[in-house]
């Protein structure tokens, strides 16, 4: 619902501000005044296009911008920029916001119809859900779509798993191919530091078996043995102790620390030595398992500890290939039974769309006859069982209105025959029949009078005047039967200042009110004039408290 509207630099507007009420509100004025600038600024916040042509003269930048109340968002303000040099920004709540952003606030907001305007009923799209709120299945309808959606999100699911199955069953072999390749050379954790000392062992086995004999022999063997004359200085501290216990007691009871590691070391070296064995076939043996080794760490991570976690991921990878035939014949059953649970229900929906589609189009050729199209015809075409690929969140079908508006003449698709002025009172006839816009919307309807008059008029205001009591309605109108009909009504002018045109908008108070009515009723204020006014406007109200009085007792039956 809009608030507060201001508009400033745009065409011939220099600045104005309108304050609209929820309900029925009307603007009424000569031609040119510039009503039609007004519907053109709600236009632009709903996302249409701007020109940088729409900027007053003179000017660097237009302006319109709304306080609107936005259903669970409470109050917002939206506003647009036009710049004189061809460039335009949007705010929301003062914040930058995208076109994307605008169109979709605009789509919850405003409804624009009339000339040349914006119009959801042009949107074929649309159709179906006027027939569904007609029918009462709109309930119905939100089910088929979840039940789309649900199908959506399955069919995605299986088709990716389709897509990805010969990258997965490529990627498996590659697994397998790998995973065996480790197998066959097996390796054990420090396998390769164990086979590194081994062969240095081998390679070097006549120089150790050297090298132990020569220090054994030192140690234990020659005459000059260290262990023998190691014997002698003990002997001699031995004596030196008996001579001198003070000087010499803490040495001898290093005895017990020094004899035995060179006793185990001297029998160690003859025990390694005779251990020893030069073998060129092992070495051989050893020389091929490292580089085994090494091409493996080579080729799944520089360490042997790299090579075995490669091969447990590489295994686990082998039985998810492995497994994916199951996994994919899950998702086809569960594509399939969303599928079919979508299928059930939207023809559930679809037998609804042709019943209830049928039973509009009647009431709305009635309704038309009432709003100036006498000879109007509305068919509401359900095409059933659509092929799979046009399948959609609305269902498997395809509803759309077909009109005619002069006997005749065949019914053809309603948004390439109707005109503006048709379009707006088609419009009008399923807003009162089937309204699916939430409460508090703003619907816009510029010049629906259009090629009406008399009882047609009244009957165009009475129907403005009922969407008034659950959405706002604004209106730009000439005819005084639609104009009285409204809760709030201002009058758009223009007047000269300081040599340039521009638009003022007034909202008029009751006697103003009167005045406007007689200039739209005869050109002219007169007595005659203003009397008729009053007479318009009093039948009006009475209409209006008869209107609420019946819907008072429809509660209380309820």
């Amino acid at each position: 619902m809009i608030r507060f509207l201001h508009i400033s630099n745009l065409a011939i507007v220099d600045e104005i501000e309108l304050e609209f009420e929820p309900g029925f509100n009307v603007l009424t004025g000569e031609t040119g005044a510039g009503k039609s600038i007004i519907v053109g600024a709600l236009g632009l916040l709903v996302g249409d296009r701007a020109s940088a042509s729409l900027v007053r003269a003179g000017q660097d930048k237009a302006i319109v911008q709304a306080t609107v109340d936005i259903p669970g968002d409470g109050e917002t303000v939206i506003r647009r920029e036009i710049s004189a040099r061809g460039r335009g920004r949007t705010f929301v709540n003062d914040t930058l916001a995208a076109a994307a952003t605008l169109k979709e606030l605009g789509g919850r907001l405003i409804d624009l119809h009339g000339q040349h305007a914006h119009q959801s009923l042009l949107d074929a799209a649309t159709h179906a859900e006027v027939v569904d709120a007609y029918g009462g299945a709109l309930p119905l309808a939100a089910r088929v779509r979840d039940r789309f959606n649900q199908w959506r999100v399955a069919t995605r699911r299986l088709t990716r798993s389709q897509l990805g199955e010969q990258e997965r069953a490529a990627r498996g072999e590659l697994a397998r191919f790998q995973l065996s390749e480790i197998d066959r050379i097996a390796p054990e954790p420090d396998e390769d530091e164990r086979l590194v000392s081994e062969r240095s062992r081998l390679a070097n086995a006549e120089r150790l078996q050297s090298l132990c004999r020569e220090a054994h022999a030192a140690l234990y063997e020659r005459d000059d043995a260290i262990l023998a004359a190691l014997g002698g200085v003990w002997r001699q501290l031995e004596e030196l102790a008996r001579l001198d216990p003070a000087g010499f007691d803490a040495y001898m009871a290093a005895r017990s620390t020094v004899d035995p590691p060179l006793e185990d070391l001297a029998m160690f070296l003859r025990s390694y030595a005779a251990g020893i064995e030069a073998s060129p076939a092992r070495l051989a043996e050893v020389d091929t398992r490292l580089a085994e080794l090494e091409r493996l760490k080579k080729k799944y991570g520089q360490s042997l500890d790299a090579v075995l976690s490669q091969r447990t991921a590489l295994a686990a990878e082998v039985e998810t290939t492995d497994g994916g035939d199951a996994h994919r014949n899950q998702l086809e059953r569960q594509a399939a039974a969303a599928r079919d649970a979508f299928l059930r229900i939207a023809r559930q929906l679809s037998k609804r769309r042709e019943r209830h589609g049928r039973a509009l189009g009647q009431q709305l050729a009635r309704e038309l006859t009432a709003l100036a199209i006498p000879h109007g015809r509305i068919e509401v075409r359900v095409e059933s069982e659509l092929p799979e690929e046009r399948w959609t969140e609305r269902g498997v079908d395809d509803v759309e209105l077909f009109f005619s508006a002069n006997p005749g003449e065949p019914v053809r698709r309603l948004v390439d025959v109707a005109s503006g002025g048709e379009l707006s009172r088609v419009m009008l006839g399923l807003k009162t029949l089937a309204s699916t816009d939430a409460v508090g919307k703003t619907l816009v309807f510029d010049e629906v009078d259009v090629g009406i008059g008399g009882a047609a008029a009244d009957c165009v205001g009475a129907r403005l005047q009922h969407l008034g009591a659950t959405l706002q309605v604004l209106c730009v109108t000439h005819a005084p039967q639609i104009a009285a009909a409204a809760t709030v009504h201002h009058r758009v002018s223009k007047e000269v200042r300081n040599g340039r045109t521009r638009t003022v908008v007034e909202r008029l108070g009751p006697s103003e009110r009167e005045e406007e009515l007689a200039r739209l009723m005869t050109g002219r204020v007169s007595s005659t004039a203003l009397a008729s006014a009053r007479e318009l406007l009093a039948s009006k109200q009475t209409t209006k408290d008869e209107s609420e009085g019946a819907k008072a007792k429809e509660r209380q039956v309820g």
